[in-house]
């Protein structure tokens, strides 16, 4: 554990704990947490994740973006459903970012887990995506993805980044009983 480690961990927690509150302060503080654990995922050789914290600072900025300025008024994004076609259609997405990543990673790098860090990858963008459009779905992915992120993260001794993914899935269950009770949703 380093304290860049330690520093990044902090401001994930606040980020994920402003995001939950539907705060769009969570953006500008989740870039520099990205940017700083891009470079602990390099040091680690997980090239996947590295590379995944490099596309969540560009959906950093597109986030807070829709968060501030989208929607329809550009006042912002009221929390929304995904259609059962845009959730499959992400998902399927994400399945098959899995394998291009994962065979990329397999045969071009010494990734410590190719198929299970690019699967982590390509699923946390979706969820990523969705969160930028405050869709609500993101959240039970979120869940499944930082279940198996801890356990990574154990393997791989990066146990303070292990413990904030299990913070990140327990902010994720308040996330998702939050959205779904969001006036928004009601109407």
């Amino acid at each position: 554990m380093s304290g860049l480690e330690l520093f990044a961990a902090a401001l994930g927690v606040i980020a994920v704990w402003l995001t939950v509150k539907q705060n769009p302060w969570c953006w500008p503080i989740g870039l520099v947490m990205v940017l700083l654990y891009s470079w602990i995922f390099y040091e680690v050789k997980l090239y996947s994740d590295m590379l995944l914290q490099v596309v969540y600072a560009v959906l950093q900025l597109y986030g807070w973006w829709q968060w501030t300025r989208g929607g329809e008024q550009h006042q912002g994004r009221p929390v929304s459903q995904l259609q059962s076609s845009g959730l499959l259609q992400g998902l399927a997405l994400g399945a098959m970012g899995s394998l291009l990543l994962g065979a990329a990673m397999a045969h071009w790098t010494d990734a410590a887990q190719p198929w299970l860090d690019a699967a982590l990858t390509a699923f946390s963008l979706v969820a990523q995506w969705w969160m930028a459009q405050k869709r609500v779905q993101c959240w039970p992915l979120w869940i499944a993805v930082d279940v198996i992120f801890v356990g990574l993260f154990v393997y791989k001794e990066l146990y303070l980044t292990a413990a904030l993914y299990a913070l990140f899935t327990l902010l994720a269950v308040q996330g998702w009983r939050a959205w779904r009770a969001d006036p928004a949703l009601q109407s």
